[in-house]
């Protein structure tokens, strides 16, 4: 998970915000290189918007690799120290408690635990990226979604079939690589050494998303890093990161952050 990062980072506020009478902080940490030691005095929970790969150690002194995919869902109890770094960090949903979880009606953890392919937290953690970035934020649909994603702290339901991560780690860096690029499912499937219907189910239980929404969601990513730290026309970065056309991005950054690509240039400070 991503470490504790200032509440700036790339030369603007990161979105954050304390909820119920301050008794939750809600937080969006961006993908950016990071390395933050984390001794919690309240439970967290936390939700993956990206791939990230580095190194942690979790309530003790042994770092170790982690590659935690999109939809992987943690929750951390209170009093346990978390040390994480990473060379390039990913986006990741964090909420923290500021009052004793009972307090909400939620369970407190006793141990750290993660669920990876989580679609609801997935989903829930999309929903609150675009109301955490919507300069208009609404205080009630703000709340009730964090109330609603804090509600998933008690991870008791066993975790489906676990699929094989070397198969999917080889199609999210596939993605990764050539995501500006045409891509089929029969390209993907193959990738994984499966039938296109097996590979969609698979894909989707392990990620909580289909390939094809996982796919724009890595172009809008790419596509808000280029706003934010380049010069390129938004028609330029539509081509670049895989878009048919610049409506075709505004689509789908309509969809995914509830902004165009020209109010987010204007929010981030973008250049150009």
């Amino acid at each position: 998970m991503p470490g504790v990062l200032s509440d700036k980072a790339q030369g603007y506020e990161l979105p954050r915000r304390e909820l119920l009478g301050g008794t939750l902080d809600l937080q969006l940490l961006p993908r950016a290189a990071y390395s933050a030691r984390d001794p919690l005095q309240w439970q967290s929970l936390g939700v993956s918007l990206e791939r990230q790969r580095g190194v942690h150690a979790i309530g003790s002194d042994r770092r170790e690799d982690f590659d935690s995919w999109p939809g992987t869902l943690a929750l951390t109890p209170a009093g346990i120290e978390v040390f994480s770094e990473s060379p390039h960090g990913g986006e990741y949903l964090l909420l923290r408690w500021l009052a004793e979880p009972q307090g909400l009606g939620i369970a407190s953890g006793s141990r750290r635990l993660q669920l990876p392919g989580h679609a609801r937290a997935l989903a829930l953690g999309r929903q609150a990226r675009r109301l955490l970035l919507d300069p208009n934020q609404d205080q009630l649909a703000l709340e009730q979604c964090a109330l609603q994603f804090a509600g998933l702290a008690v991870l008791d339901k066993p975790p489906t079939k676990a699929v094989r991560r070397t198969e999917f780690s080889r199609v999210l860096t596939l993605i990764d690589e050539q995501f500006a690029e045409p891509l089929s499912l029969s390209e993907l499937a193959a990738c994984s050494g499966r039938n296109e219907l097996r590979f969609l189910r698979d894909f989707t239980r392990a990620i909580g998303m289909t390939p094809h929404a996982w796919l724009v969601e890595v172009r809008v990513q790419s596509a808000r890093r280029l706003i934010e730290h380049s010069d390129l026309s938004l028609a330029a970065i539509a081509l670049e990161t895989g878009f048919a056309h610049q409506s075709h991005m505004g689509s789908a950054f309509r969809k995914i952050l509830g902004l165009t690509p020209s109010q987010y240039r204007a929010l981030r400070g973008g250049r150009g």
